[in-house]
């Protein structure tokens, strides 16, 4: 009884810790855990449910998507800001860059680049900007058709523009 007790009480404490540092959305913000916000979209988004970055949405009148994620320790952050931006971009086919350059968001310089190619056979476009702090390096993204890019940049560009954050 004793360890049972002991199990429950460890296990209690884990998801008190866990859901202190969890990621979460208060206001239209959304906190992660890694130590960094930036607001949501005003209208015409939607968050998607367990995807593989820290925060993924979905726009919901014209097909496109937006993407934030931080990588804190291990290679990325030893490795340069264009590398890095490549990355971002690896499952595009038929790349063309149409934007490439440097950005200031938050006092952070990064490296903002605009491609053309193909996802899975259907012509999109990519703005990707890419920001390194200390040992974090913080990903945002924005995919949508070509005919569709427009309408959904400016919304990007607030999102990342919003970015706020502390190197854990």
């Amino acid at each position: 009884m004793r360890n049972r007790t002991a199990a429950a009480a460890a296990a209690g404490l884990a998801l008190l810790v866990a859901g202190c540092s969890a990621d979460r959305i208060e206001r239209g913000v959304f906190h992660s855990s890694k130590g960094y916000r930036v607001s949501l979209p005003p209208n015409g988004w939607a968050v998607e449910p367990r995807g593989d970055a820290d925060l993924e949405l979905r726009r919901l009148v014209a097909p496109g998507g937006i993407l934030a994620d931080a990588s804190c320790g291990g290679k990325a952050p030893r490795r340069s800001l264009e590398l890095l931006a490549r990355h971002l971009v690896f499952g595009l086919g038929e790349r063309e860059v149409l934007e490439d350059g440097a950005i200031l968001v938050a006092g952070r310089t990064g490296v903002r680049r605009v491609v053309r190619g193909r996802l899975d056979g259907t012509p999109v476009t990519v703005e990707a900007v890419v920001l390194k702090e200390g040992h974090c390096v913080y990903d945002f993204l924005y995919v949508a058709p070509v005919d569709a890019f427009e309408a959904g940049r400016a919304d990007f560009r607030t999102f990342v523009e919003s970015f706020s954050g502390e190197a854990r």
